[in-house]
Formats: C-alpha cells, sequence, structure tokens
C-alpha cells in the first residue's frame, strides 16, 4: 500500500490516538489532499470516515456563527475550500517552526486535550427545568474541540493585525500544552466544571 503523506509534508502513518474513546472518530485515513468534497454526507454518523484534517477545515468555512446568533460573517472563508486548504497549511508551518515536530500530530493531541467529557442538559420535572450533567459523546467531542479551536481563534483574529494562521497555531499549541489562554480548553474546563456541579 502506498503511503501519502498529508499536503505531501507531514506523515501521519504513525501517529495514533492515545484516548481509547476518540480511536474511532479521529480518522487518519492515508490521504494526500484531505478534500473528498461532501460524498456521503447523507449517511448519519460518515463525518468519522472522513480525514480529521478535512473535518477541521469544514469546521474552518463557517467560523462565525455562534448557536442561532450569526454574531461574525463567515463570509471570509465561506465556501472557499482552496483558502482554507491553505490557511490549515499554514498553521501548521507555524507549528512546525515552532514546536519542531510533526504538526499534524501536535494537532491530534490537542484535540484530545480540548475534547470535553462532559456537559450539562436541561430536563424537565413538575414544571421546572434542570440542570443536569451528562456524558459527552464521543463524535460531538471532536465536534465541539474543532468548533472552539476555530471559533476561538476567528474571534482572536477577527477585525485585528493577527493573521488567522498564527491564531490559530497559538490555539492548537496553546491545547496540545493544556493552557488555559486556548479557547478551547477554557470551554472545556467550564462545561465540566458545570457538569460537576450539576450532579
Amino acid at each position: 500500500m502506498t503511503i501519502y503523506k498529508i499536503y505531501n509534508r507531514w506523515d501521519i502513518s504513525n501517529i495514533e490516538v492515545k484516548d481509547p474513546g476518540l480511536k474511532r472518530y479521529i480518522n487518519l485515513s492515508n490521504i494526500m489532499v484531505p478534500r473528498t468534497g461532501g460524498k456521503n454526507v447523507r449517511v448519519r454518523f460518515w463525518k468519522s470516515k472522513n480525514n480529521i484534517i478535512e473535518r477541521f477545515m469544514n469546521k474552518l468555512m463557517v467560523p462565525g456563527h455562534r448557536g442561532k446568533k450569526h454574531k461574525l460573517t463567515s463570509g471570509h472563508n465561506t465556501g472557499k475550500s482552496y483558502h482554507v486548504f491553505s490557511i490549515v497549511e499554514k498553521t501548521f508551518e507555524i507549528i512546525e517552526q515552532r514546536t519542531k515536530q510533526n504538526p499534524v500530530e501536535i494537532f491530534v493531541r490537542a484535540l484530545e486535550n480540548a475534547a470535553p467529557r462532559e456537559e450539562i442538559t436541561a430536563i424537565e420535572y413538575g414544571g421546572a427545568r434542570y440542570p443536569q450533567a451528562v456524558e459527552c459523546a464521543p463524535q460531538r467531542r471532536v465536534d465541539v474541540a474543532l468548533r472552539m479551536f476555530t471559533q476561538g481563534s476567528y474571534q482572536r483574529s477577527f477585525g485585528k493585525k493577527i493573521k488567522i494562521e498564527e491564531a490559530l497555531a497559538d490555539e492548537i499549541i496553546k491545547a496540545y500544552n493544556i493552557d488555559q489562554g486556548s479557547a478551547a480548553i477554557a470551554k472545556k474546563l467550564e462545561l465540566e466544571k458545570q457538569a460537576d456541579s450539576s450532579r
């Protein structure tokens, strides 16, 4: 079997997902260009079969949407897959320069660190609503972490002099180091703290 490198530069064949809950959901398939063009999107949970870098790129296309509030525009990236493709490549270059390690491995470790294990949901009991701690599904853990990487870095760079590649690289490196300066790590700790008090 031919072993391809992501972006024809970074080898991912020896990267292993250490979190047992996320092993099936962080796909490091043998692919050079992480872009399948949205094939098989109608099948439930099929996105787990897409390479994790491609899922990250897809999240970058809608960074401005926060829940139902369209607070910031996503117009910079929306639908421009080549633009997002080059953003991720430049981000990985910056990570490689700063850490002197494989940037894809740094990204996977950051993702494992930033994925929340618990969150809260509202349950209705006798006409009143109560917060209840629930375990986070593995697919959702990956989705929330990717979304927080995107929104945290977009918030830092939108309308400022910091480039999105630098903001993303900062976010991923901080998440890798479990630094609370990372929006994803801060959100994870906040969610787990709320869940802890809602047991």
